[in-house]
C-alpha cells in the first residue's frame, strides 16, 4: 500500500504541469473528466431543478414502502393469485386516447370499425384497457348482436389475456339472458363465485333474476335473491321489482306484496320504481284508489328520486289519465334538479311530457312544457330539439315555430345534426316550399359563420376546423333529397345537391343518379344525360337494368340506340376491369 502512495506522490508534479501548460497535447481536465460520462442535462441548473422536481414529488406522493409500519414484516406475494383488473388510472396517455377514439366510433354507429380499432390495438404497444373492451361488447349487446358481444368477451379476457371486471361478466350475463341462454348466464355466475378475484355486484343478481322471471323460472330467482341475501349483498329494490312484476303477472299479487313488505323491512329508502309497479298493477285491475294510495304513499317518504326512477313514475300516470298529477311531478323533478350534485330531470323527461301533449293534441302546451325550467335550469340537448322538432315538422302549420327552435339552437351553442334538418327537409317538400328546402340544405352544407365556433387562435386571427365549415351526412340523406326534388320537377336544384357530394366527399351510388337520369329521360335532354353518364363511369356505379333500357329507348328516339348499346356494353366490361377511363368520352364520340 506504501508503493502506491509513493508513485502517486511522484506522479503528482507532471500530471498537474500537463494539465496546466498551454500547448500540451493533453486536453483540458474539464474536458477530459467529461468525456468520460454522458451528462444527462445540459446543464447544472436543469440537474438540479430535477432534483428539487423528484423531492418535491416525493413529498407529495411517497412510495408506498414509506408508508408501511418498519415493525411490520413484509408480505409474501403468492404468485398464483389471480391478477386484479386495471383500474381507472390505467386510462391515460395513448390508451385513453384509444378509448376517446372507439368510442366516437362507437357513437357514431360504426360498430365494425371500433372492434377492428380496439383488435389491432391488442397487438400493439398501446393495448386496451378492460373499459375499452367492455365498451365494444356493450355496444354490441345493445344492437342486438349478442353472437358478436359473446365472441368479444372471448377474444378481449380469454384469448389476449385482458383481465375481466365485474361489468364485463356483467354484460356477458345480460347478453345470454336476452339471448335465452339463461342456464350459461348462471355458469358465468358460478364461474365468478369460484374463480374471479371478486365477487358478483347488485347489477349480476338483476340481469340474472330478470332472465330466470322472463324464463318462467320465478322459484329459481327467488332462490337467486335470498342467495344474493345470504352473501352479505344489500337488499336491490330493483331486484325486488323484477320479483314483484313477475308475481304479478302471474296474478299473484299477494307474493309481490309480501317481497314489498319484506323490501320496506330491510331498507328504509329505496328506488320509487316499486311502487311504479304497484300502480301499474292496480290500475290494471281497475282500483285506481289504490294506486293513488300508493303513489302517495311513496311521496309522503320525501325520497329523493332520481330522474330514471320520476321518469317511470311519469310514465304510468300518463298512461292512466293522471295528467295533472304527472305535471305537479314534473314542476317537483324540476325544482329538485340541481347539477351537478343531484340530477332529478333529464332529456326523456322532456320528452315523455310532450309526447304526451302531441298525443293529447295540446301542441302549444307542449312547446310551454320544452320551454319550462326550474331554479336549476336544464341545458337541453340535440336529442330533446330533434324530439320536439320532428313533431312540429309532422303538425300542419307549425313549421315556422320548428325553424324558431332550430335558430334557438345555435345561439344555445346546441349542434344540429343531420336528423334535425331531415325533420325540416322533409316539412318543406310536403307543403311545396322549395325555396325554404334550398336555404335549409345550404345551411346545413355551409353553417353560417357566425355559428362556427372558431377552435383556436393563430397569428392573431381565428382558424375554425374543416369538420365544423359542413356537416358529413350520409349518402342516403343526398338521395333523399336529390328525389324529393325530381319529384317536384326542381331538376337544377337536384343537380347541384348531387355537385354537392362530391364537394363533401361523398361517393354518389346508384339511387343517386337513378331518378335523376330517369326524369331527364322523360324530358329527352340528352347532352345532361351523357354528363351523367359519363360521371357514373367516373364513380364506377353500375347502371341498373331499368335504367338501361330507359337511357337506350331515350338515345333511340334519336337514332343513337344501336351506338349507344355497344358503349353501354363497353362501360360494363370497364368497370369489371377497374379501368373506366376508357369509357369517358365514348357517349359524347357517339351522340356528336
Amino acid at each position: 500500500m506504501s508503493y502506491y502512495r509513493f508513485l502517486l506522490r511522484s506522479l503528482q508534479p507532471s500530471v498537474t504541469k500537463c494539465l496546466t501548460k498551454p500547448n500540451s497535447s493533453l486536453p483540458p481536465l474539464s474536458f477530459a473528466l467529461g468525456s468520460s460520462r454522458s451528462f444527462a442535462f445540459s446543464s447544472a441548473e436543469e440537474a438540479a431543478a430535477e432534483r428539487r422536481r423528484r423531492k418535491r414529488r416525493l413529498r407529495v406522493e411517497p412510495p408506498l414502502g414509506s408508508l408501511r409500519d418498519p415493525n411490520t414484516p413484509r408480505p409474501i406475494l403468492d404468485p398464483n393469485a389471480p391478477r386484479m383488473p386495471e383500474s381507472t388510472s390505467a386510462l391515460t396517455g395513448p390508451r385513453l386516447n384509444l378509448h376517446n377514439r372507439v368510442q366516437s366510433l362507437i357513437r357514431s354507429g360504426d360498430l365494425d370499425s371500433a372492434s377492428a380499432t380496439a383488435r389491432q390495438a391488442v397487438f400493439s404497444n398501446t393495448r386496451p384497457t378492460v373499459f375499452t373492451c367492455n365498451a365494444i361488447t356493450a355496444a354490441m349487446y345493445r344492437a342486438r348482436r349478442f353472437d358478436d358481444a359473446v365472441a368479444h368477451f372471448q377474444f378481449f379476457f380469454r384469448q389476449t389475456n385482458i383481465i375481466p371486471n365485474v361489468v364485463s361478466y356483467n354484460i356477458l350475463i345480460n347478453t345470454h339472458c336476452d339471448a335465452g341462454r339463461v342456464d350459461t348466464a348462471l355458469d358465468v355466475y358460478r364461474h365468478i363465485l369460484e374463480n374471479a378475484p371478486f365477487s358478483p355486484s347488485t347489477v349480476t343478481y338483476r340481469h340474472l333474476t330478470k332472465g330466470l322471471v322472463e324464463s318462467n323460472r320465478i322459484s329459481e330467482a327467488m332462490d337467486l335473491l335470498r342467495e344474493m341475501l345470504n352473501k352479505g349483498h344489500g337488499a336491490d329494490s330493483l331486484v325486488y321489482n323484477i320479483l314483484m312484476d313477475g308475481f304479478i303477472k302471474l296474478g299473484n299479487m299477494e307474493k309481490a306484496l309480501e317481497l314489498f313488505e319484506e323490501l320496506k323491512e330491510r331498507c328504509e329508502v329505496y328506488d320509487g320504481v316499486v311502487h311504479a309497479t304497484l300502480m301499474e298493477a292496480y290500475f290494471q285491475k281497475g282500483t285506481e284508489k289504490e294506486a293513488m294510495d300508493s303513489y302517495k304513499e311513496l311521496l309522503g317518504r320525501q325520497f329523493n328520486m332520481n330522474a330514471v326512477t320520476c321518469n317511470t313514475l311519469l310514465v304510468v300516470l300518463m298512461k292512466y289519465g293522471k295528467m295533472n298529477d304527472a305535471l305537479a311531478l314534473f314542476d317537483h323533478m324540476l325544482a329538485a334538479h340541481k347539477p351537478l350534485s343531484f340530477i332529478a330531470v333529464n332529456t326523456d323527461s322532456y320528452n315523455l311530457m310532450i309526447n304526451e301533449y302531441f298525443r293529447l293534441r295540446k301542441i302549444e302546451e307542449a312547446i310551454a312544457i320544452f320551454k319550462k325550467t326550474g331554479p336549476k335550469p336544464y341545458v337541453m340537448d340535440v336529442g330533446g330539439y330533434n324530439n320536439i322538432i320532428g313533431k312540429l315538422c309532422a303538425e300542419d302549420g307549425w313549421v315556422e315555430e320548428a325553424e324558431k327552435l332550430l335558430d334557438e339552437m345555435y345561439t344555445k351553442s346546441v349542434k344540429p345534426n343531420v336528423q334535425t334538418f331531415e325533420f325540416l327537409i322533409d316539412a318543406y317538400f310536403r307543403e311545396g316550399k322549395m325555396d325554404a328546402a334550398i336555404r335549409c340544405f345550404n345551411k346545413m352544407v355551409n353553417p353560417p359563420v357566425e355559428t362556427v365556433k372558431p377552435t383556436f387562435s393563430i397569428f392573431g386571427t381565428n382558424v375554425t376546423s374543416v369538420e365544423d365549415l359542413g356537416m358529413k351526412t350520409s349518402v342516403t340523406f343526398y338521395n333523399k333529397v336529390i328525389c324529393g326534388f325530381v319529384e317536384r320537377e326542381r331538376l337544377e336544384e337536384a343537380q347541384e345537391v348531387l355537385k354537392r357530394m362530391a364537394e363533401k366527399q361523398v361517393k354518389p351510388d346508384l339511387a343517386s343518379y337513378d331518378c335523376l337520369v330517369m326524369a331527364l329521360c322523360k324530358l329527352g335532354k340528352l347532352d345532361q344525360i351523357r354528363t351523367l353518364l359519363d360521371e357514373m363511369a367516373k364513380n364506377e356505379v353500375a347502371l341498373s337494368p331499368a335504367l338501361h333500357e330507359t337511357v337506350l329507348n331515350a338515345f333511340g328516339k334519336e337514332g343513337w340506340r344501336e351506338d349507344v348499346e355497344r358503349v353501354l356494353q363497353q362501360r360494363i366490361s370497364n368497370i369489371h376491369s377497374s379501368d373506366s377511363s376508357a369509357y369517358v368520352p365514348q357517349i359524347q364520340q357517339v351522340t356528336a
